[in-house]
């Protein structure tokens, strides 16, 4: 074999390797996410993917919104004729950052037992954990494409500020689609850069391919074990003493600006869900009463910026007829808390959702 023919392999197959790469990102297939063996070889997830340690967790954190729906439960074959389908918006509260799927708020509202209009209530749990509105509303759009019966959205004031709504990475690696949601509700951000072609190739999606694939590597080890996070022993508990900054997000009292919460995010995923029952929760956080809690409740919120929001929030819920539950103070104490001040223990989710659940049944049928 001389070394002419070796040359002339290897032109070949860098020329077709440099094709195939062009050609994909000229294509730029979406939808690869879809194709997944969750719900088919082994059983879908409770809850999204997300963990920054795989080998621990069986879990890990990526941006296809597509391969995160795929991997989910909601996502696993025909509905159910008696299910009344619940859908559970929000934060890595709602997620469940340190408890099992059982322990979260969609677990304790399943385990209840409940049902409405005649049917079998089953709550799917579709938070993520970073704290954005627009984070948010991109997930609420995509969810309703599962018909949901109703859905609950659970708020902090620290999914509001508006500089934050396009920097959490779920949106940040979603321009199109978080684009078109900017052009659908008209809302006031400038649109995120589209990817350039060499970001499309295999190589510039070399890591979004590869996570595509150790996805449904760990779906082997999730349905063997159940496991999908680290739930360590110890860990640093919420903090309750705080330094006698009053400042939130940069702002100082006695006032919030009137364009810094990001309202029309809020208004548009009312929209979004049309006709389908939406529930908005202000969720549980905690109170502390340790050094300087007179000027700040908890790590995230001074009392001046959180007193404002809540009657922001109650004013823009009354203006526009939304159905509204605001339970800040219903857990204050620090024991309800774990390593953060909206992170529930497991008994204080069982609050949580034996307070929905009343809620819930109190509501008439459409």
């Amino acid at each position: 074999m001389d070394s002419r023919f070796l040359r002339n392999v290897l032109l070949k197959g860098i020329g077709l390797f440099l094709i195939c790469n062009w050609l994909f990102a000229i294509w730029n297939p979406g939808g690869l996410g879809k194709i997944s063996l969750y719900n088919h070889l082994f059983p879908g997830r409770e809850r999204f993917p997300f963990g920054e340690n795989p080998a621990q967790s069986y879990n890990l954190s990526l941006f296809d919104l597509d391969a995160m729906f795929a991997s989910h439960v909601i996502a696993g074959g025909a509905r159910p004729a008696d299910e009344y389908r619940l859908i559970l918006i929000g934060d890595s509260s709602v997620w469940g950052i340190l408890l099992r799927p059982d322990e979260t708020l969609a677990g304790q509202l399943n385990a209840a037992g409940l049902t409405r209009c005649g049917k079998r209530v089953h709550a799917y749990n579709l938070g993520y954990p970073t704290i954005s509105l627009m984070k948010d509303l991109l997930i609420l759009d995509e969810a309703m494409r599962y018909q949901p019966d109703m859905v609950i959205w659970l708020v902090t004031l620290e999914a509001f500020p508006a500089d934050k709504q396009l920097t959490t990475p779920l949106i940040a690696n979603n321009p199109a689609r978080v684009n078109a949601l900017i052009r659908k509700f008209d809302l006031p951000f400038a649109g995120l850069s589209q990817p350039t072609l060499w970001e499309r190739t295999i190589i510039g999606q070399r890591r979004a391919l590869a996570d595509l694939f150790r996805l449904q590597m760990y779906g082997v080890l999730w349905a063997a074990t159940g496991v999908d996070q680290i739930y360590p022993t110890d860990y640093p508990r919420a903090q309750v003493d705080f330094e006698t900054d009053a400042s939130f997000h940069g702002w100082n009292p006695p006032l919030l600006p009137a364009d810094a919460l990001a309202f029309s995010v809020l208004e548009a995923g009312a929209r979004a869900v049309g006709d389908t029952p939406l529930l908005l929760v202000n969720e549980p956080m905690l109170i502390s009463e340790g050094e300087n809690s007179d000027i700040r409740y908890n790590f995230f919120y001074p009392r001046w910026a959180y007193d404002h929001y809540r009657q922001r929030m109650a004013e823009q819920a009354q203006r526009h007829g939304w159905d509204y539950l605001d339970l800040w103070d219903l857990l204050p104490d620090k024991s309800n808390y774990t390593n953060s001040a909206i992170h529930l223990t497991p008994a204080a989710e069982a609050l949580l959702a034996r307070q929905i659940a009343s809620v819930l049944t109190q509501k008439t049928c459409p």
